[in-house]
C-alpha cells in the first residue's frame, strides 16, 4: 500500500472510531440517566437531560479522539506512512 492508500484507511478508520465512541459514551451516559436521574426531576425538565447527555458524548469522543490520537502519533512514523491531505499551493511563478 502506498502513502495515499495509507491516509485514506485512517481517516475512514478514524471516524468510524469517533463515531463508534460517541454512540458508547452516548448510550452508558442514556442508561445511567434514566437509571439514577430521570425519576429526581420533574417531568418538565425531563428532555433537557437527553439534549445534554447528547452534548456531553460529542465532547467525549473529542477528547477520547485527541488523547488516542496523540497516543498514536508518538507510536508511528507519520511523515514515513502517510501522505498529507493538503498539499501546499505553488506559486504560479515558479
Amino acid at each position: 500500500m502506498n502513502k495515499k492508500v495509507n491516509t485514506l484507511l485512517f481517516i475512514l478508520c478514524a471516524t468510524l472510531f469517533n463515531i463508534l465512541v460517541a454512540l458508547f459514551s452516548f448510550t452508558v451516559l442514556f442508561f445511567l440517566y434514566i437509571k439514577f436521574f430521570m425519576t429526581l426531576i420533574p417531568e418538565a425538565g425531563r428532555y433537557w437531560g437527553f439534549i445534554i447527555i447528547f452534548l456531553v458524548s460529542i465532547v467525549i469522543s473529542f477528547f477520547t479522539y485527541r488523547v488516542v490520537l496523540k497516543y498514536l502519533m508518538k507510536q508511528v512514523d507519520v511523515e514515513k506512512y502517510f501522505d498529507p491531505i493538503f498539499a501546499r499551493k505553488r506559486n504560479r511563478r515558479d
